[in-house]
């Protein structure tokens, strides 16, 4: 099979092109499934750069996200058959593992997995729209629907909103109610969206959007009864951007992080914690019944998942994750083998 496999730890250049890779063979209990579609997360680079701490056995095969045909299925799977369309659900919840990381991912013509983490997939959708659900959106669902519990009329602010996870919070955060504010890099991505579901666009390259959020939805007050300031902060992205979501929200706010694509040790201001008495919000992944809300919103055409205007062969995967590496996408990213 073709395949896209890294080797070692490192940049771009370390992600080979295989025209000739060994093809997958199903274990008893395992399927092989045709990739027709695979979407790239920055979970992808991290584990191509090598994150501390978590040691990854090469050579590998990238690619989380994965919707396809099974091709072949193990002597003990019942309930599954080849032809079949299906979702992979990345995490192995019987014994452990993350697919693209702790063993082969969907950067390839075909992907070995467990049955167990087999989803069916309806024929109304795309095998692009349900490969972008269970990582980036799967995430958002979590961290704004079960743990963030965003309420109608509230004013959220979401940071990185043009990426997979943060078009999933703009529509999610619109469905609940609330008045949405995206920040993203240009005018191009805030368009796409204000389509979405944004009411309200920040550039932040082009001006300082502290002092914008501050102008347009005012701020909190040690005194007084003033109750301006951001409701929801959105904010996977930490580093540089921490404090200053701090700073931007109303008394008793909460901030929702599921992440750190720019630093998980940022600077830190206690002061503006205990003064305005805001809550931190965490939240881990996502759950099986995540996905499947998920793929029940996109049926019923409640949810569109934002895909990035170019499709990537195998051959262009790392055109594809330099633009991830860069910044340079909006929405999920799609591999079509």
């Amino acid at each position: 099979m073709r395949a896209v496999v890294t080797y070692e730890h490192g940049g771009l250049d370390r992600m080979v092109h295989e025209p000739s890779y060994s093809d997958p063979i199903p274990g008893t209990d395992d399927v092989v499934v045709r990739v027709r579609a695979c979407t790239l997360n920055y979970h992808d680079v991290f584990t191509r750069k090598g994150m501390p701490g978590i040691k990854i056995n090469m050579p590998l095969i990238l690619g989380i996200d994965v919707a396809g045909e099974i091709a072949a299925v193990g002597e003990n799977v019942q309930g599954l058959s080849a032809g079949q369309r299906v979702l992979v659900d990345p995490i192995d919840r019987v014994k452990g593992g993350l697919l693209g990381e702790t063993f082969d991912g969907g950067l390839a013509e075909l992907v070995r997995v467990p049955a167990h983490m087999i989803i069916p997939l309806a024929d109304d959708v795309s095998f692009a729209d349900a490969a972008a659900l269970p990582v980036a959106y799967g995430t958002a669902y979590r961290m704004m629907m079960t743990r963030g519990k965003i309420k109608p009329g509230e004013k959220v602010l979401i940071l990185g909103a043009s990426g997979g996870v943060g078009t999933c919070c703009v529509q999610l955060a619109k469905q609940a109610g609330a008045t949405v504010i995206a920040c993203a890099s240009s005018d191009e991505k805030l368009d796409r969206l204000k389509a979405l579901g944004a009411d309200v666009g920040i550039n932040y390259a082009q001006g300082d959007w502290v002092a914008e959020c501050r102008r347009q939805f005012g701020r909190a007050r040690v005194f007084g009864r003033d109750e301006g300031g951001i409701d929801v902060v959105v904010n996977f992205t930490g580093g540089d951007t921490w404090v200053p979501s701090l700073r931007v929200m109303r008394r008793d706010g909460r901030l929702l992080t599921c992440g750190a694509t720019a630093g998980y040790d940022p600077h830190e201001d206690l002061r503006l914690i205990w003064t305005f008495e805001l809550n931190i919000v965490g939240s881990n992944g996502w759950s099986r019944d995540d996905v499947l809300a998920l793929l029940d919103l996109v049926k019923g055409g409640k949810l569109k998942p934002a895909l990035h205007p170019r499709r990537f062969s195998l051959e262009e995967a790392g055109e594809a994750m330099r633009l991830l590496d860069d910044r340079q996408v909006y929405g999920k990213v799609v591999i079509e083998p």
